[in-house]
Formats: structure tokens, sequence, C-alpha cells
């Protein structure tokens, strides 16, 4: 048997645990082995149980002596990690355990990611259900599958037995800082017939490269420039002198990733490439000035073709019409939350083959406003002749103004540590969203100790920050 290498860390138990799920291959995707873990701990602890056909885990614990009439409590958490390992590491990690060490301020693995992003927060709470000398109302337990990869777990899960209305989510990564709302979002594609016919003259090339990018939630409200909507403009300002036709059109290759570069390969019907980057020229400038985009790239060059399977003038008219019709960026901002976007979309995907389709993250922390700018998505499509589809709804975690829970988190934590903690919300999706809906009326706040570089081999867990929230948790617990 292997010694522990977290052994003489504090809290004991939960370093323990964290260790054991560390040895248990835990991907997105592969977790019947962890799964199964927590079900043999629910029979070893005689807790209440249930496995769903997902993998999901739920478990029912009462309250401790003085508790057991207090209203449930859920913890909330997920079992999946995300795999990303060293090009040199050996481990396999669809099957073997991570190699864990520490240098007494952190905890890691070596050569692959660390998996505290869930992994503490099962620790948690199976930390907590094993020691029955800790206080605590009735608890009910969520443990869901496959958030890394969609939020499966969450989205599949059956809660309609659950009582409680008051759930802290343990699965956020800054000490200190709680998470009380976020954006829900959906994925809009825009979807336009090509019209093509053979087209001859000499073609051009033009090109917007060297932006920034960014997260398309987190990073929506900075001043970056979007690139396939730079490309519209590109392209209108062309239009405006003389009419052309488009052979090839590419942006982007994520929804939620704000698009760095854009091309487009086109036959100007009467224009040279010198007229064409004087109009690159005014454009690159304006992009530098109006956005935070000092590399800015925009510039048309010379292809070696003449002519080639186009979109006809007409089609090429409406592609360009559209392209600049289509909204993005910050739509509005909280009135709740000072500089809390409320809701966005990007243009992050743009490609043109048989038909051109437009990619959309769209994003709120308002149900309605999400299905507002859904359909204006859609109603846009239908002006231009096209269709619309849409994938991979999921709910708001919307704010809630009076919250009893955020309320008795803010007081305890400034009780033991003598500081306010940060009452945040984010621009992207947690499973609170999803859960929240099936919970009505849910009471909900996200925590978590502090790590480092997560999704990355270089992910780090702070032990006392560890130690810290464990601390805070029990201290919330006993006076909920």
């Amino acid at each position: 048997m292997k010694p522990l290498k977290l052994a003489g860390l504090e809290p004991a138990a939960v370093f323990g645990y964290f260790e054991k799920i560390c040895s248990i291959p835990h991907g997105s995707g592969n977790t019947k082995a962890i799964s199964d873990y927590l079900v043999s701990f629910a029979i070893e602890q005689g807790i209440r149980y249930e496995q769903d056909s997902l993998n999901n885990i739920l478990m029912y614990e009462e309250g401790t002596c003085g508790y057991e009439n207090h209203a449930p409590v859920i913890l909330q958490g997920h079992m999946d990690m995300v795999c990303e390992k060293d090009a040199d590491c050996t481990i396999n990690m669809d099957t073997d355990g991570l190699d864990l060490d520490h240098d007494d301020t952190c905890i890691f693995a070596h050569g692959t990611t660390l998996g505290g992003d869930n992994g503490i927060a099962v620790a948690y709470i199976l930390a907590l259900l094993a020691d029955r000398s800790i206080p605590h109302p009735p608890l009910e337990i969520i443990i869901t599958v496959d958030e890394e990869t969609g939020m499966e777990g969450a989205a599949g899960v059956d809660l309609s037995r659950f009582q409680g209305r008051t759930m802290i989510n343990l699965d956020s990564e800054d000490e200190g800082v709680f998470t009380v709302s976020c954006a829900g979002g959906a994925r809009g594609v825009i979807h336009l017939p090509a019209e093509r016919r053979v087209v001859y003259g000499p073609c051009v090339k033009l090109t917007v490269e060297n932006l920034r990018g960014g997260h398309s939630g987190v990073e929506i409200h900075k001043k970056l420039a979007n690139a396939n909507k730079v490309m519209g403009q590109f392209l209108k300002r062309i239009q405006d002198r003389m009419p052309l036709c488009i052979t090839k059109l590419q942006g982007g290759a994520k929804d939620n990733a704000i698009p760095r570069s854009c091309e487009a390969i086109l036959i100007p019907l009467g224009m040279n490439i010198e007229q064409i980057n004087d109009i690159a020229a005014q454009l690159q400038a304006e992009i530098r000035t109006q956005f935070d985009e000092p590399e800015a790239v925009v510039r048309g060059d010379d292809v070696d073709a003449l002519g080639g399977n186009a979109l006809t003038t007409e089609c090429t008219a409406n592609v360009i019409s559209l392209m600049n019709e289509v909204p993005n960026g910050v739509q509005s901002m909280s009135e709740d939350i000072a500089g809390l976007v409320q809701t966005s979309l990007n243009l992050g995907v743009l490609s043109l083959d048989e038909e051109l389709t437009l990619t959309f993250a769209v994003r709120s922390s308002v149900n309605e406003e999400k299905r507002e700018l859904l359909r204006k998505l859609s109603d846009i499509a239908s002006h231009y002749n096209g269709t619309y589809t849409q994938m991979g709804d999921y709910p708001a975690w919307e704010y809630k103004k009076d919250s009893l829970l955020r309320d008795t988190m803010v007081n305890t934590f400034t009780g033991m540590f003598g500081k306010q903690p940060q009452v945040v919300a984010i621009h992207a999706g947690l499973e609170c969203g999803l859960l929240s809906e099936k919970l009505p009326g849910l009471d909900c706040v996200s925590i978590g100790p502090d790590m480092h570089d997560i999704h990355t081999s270089r992910e780090r867990l702070e032990i006392a920050s560890t130690r810290r929230t464990w601390e805070f948790l029990l201290e919330v617990l006993k006076a909920l």
C-alpha cells in the first residue's frame, strides 16, 4: 500500500477523503468508479442515498441533536474533473490515480490536473457526514457528474424528493468570495442559404487578425474587438464602393471565445488592392483607437486566382448586411450589482460552406432577457430568409435581493475573520442555475477555498485556505 502523501495535513479527514478521491479516475464522462465509491461510503456510514442512471449521487442525513427539526440545508458539488497532463506525463488519467504531493503551502499533482475543482467539495461533504460530533441541521447532498462538459448531471438529476431550499454550493475557487448569481445561456445559430455561381476576376484575401480575444462571458465587457464583426465592417466599406462576390468566409473557432481572427476571399468587381488597403488602413486605425487592440491588423492581399465558385452579388450583399445587423457584445448591465454584465452575446463562429452560419453564445442573469435576445436572433434569421436553431439552453441563477443564507454567511465570515467577504455575481454558468430551476425559491451561495491554475497541470489547492473554508462551513451550518 502506498504511503499517504497528505498524511499530517489538517483537517485530516478532509485531506484523507480528498486523497482517496484522487486515487480514483474521475474525469468527465468517466464517473462510474467514483460514483460507486460514494455509494460504498453511504452504505458504510448508514446514510440514505440514491444513485441515478447518470451516476449522480444524492444523500440524506438527519440533523444532529438539537437540530433535528431545523429546515434542511443542501450541500452541492460535482464529482468530475478536467483531465489535462503534461506531454511527458505517463499517467493514464482514464485508469490511474493521481500522483499527489504538497510543499506545505499547496497540494498539487505531478504532471496532471489536481481536480481540486471539484474534488475538494466532495471531500468536505464526506468528512462532514462521517463525523457525527459536528452539529448541523438535516442535510441533503447533491454530487453531480459531468459539470465540466456541460452540466449534464445537474440538468438530469431528479430533486423532486428534496425538501431544502437553502443550498451551499462548494464549487468556487476564491476564499472569501461569495458568488450569489450567474448567467444562464444558450447557443443560437443563424443559417443563411448560400447561392453560388462561377464568377471570373482577380481574387483578394481580406484578413482581420492579431486581436486579443477572450472569454465571451467574463471578458465580454472589456474593450475587445470581435474579428467577425470587424470583417463585417470591412466588407461593407468595400461594398459601398463597388459590387463584390465572396468565395470564402471563416472566423472564430468557439462560440464562447471572442474571435481573434477572420478571413474572407472575394472577387471585387472594379477595385484594386491599393484601394482596398486604403480602406483597411483606416479601419485598422479605428479599431486600435476604439478598442483595447493595439496589435490589430486589417489588410487585403492579392490571391493568385482568377475567379471561383462565389456567392452572387445579391447573396453577398445579404450576407454583409446580416453580419452588420446582428447584435454583439454587452446588451444590458445589472441594476442590482454594480459592474455586472446582465445580458450579452458573442458572434463566436462565422463559417461559409454549403450555407452561411453565424453561431452565438448568449448569456443573461435574467431569464426573460435571455429569451428575448434569442427571439431577436430568430427574427433576424427570418427577415433574411434564413433559419434559426438553438441548443445548450441553461437557466440563469437570478440574484435574490433578500437572502437569509447570504446574510448569515456574511455575518459569520466577518465574525470569524474580521473582514467583509466579497459578494459577487458572474457572467458565466454554474450548476446553481439548473438546480434553482428544479428547486423554486432556492436561496443559494457558492464558496470554496483558494485554488490556482485550475484545469491545467499547474493546478494548486492552498492547504491553509482549505482549512479555513472548512471551519467556516461548520460555523455556517451551526448558525443555520
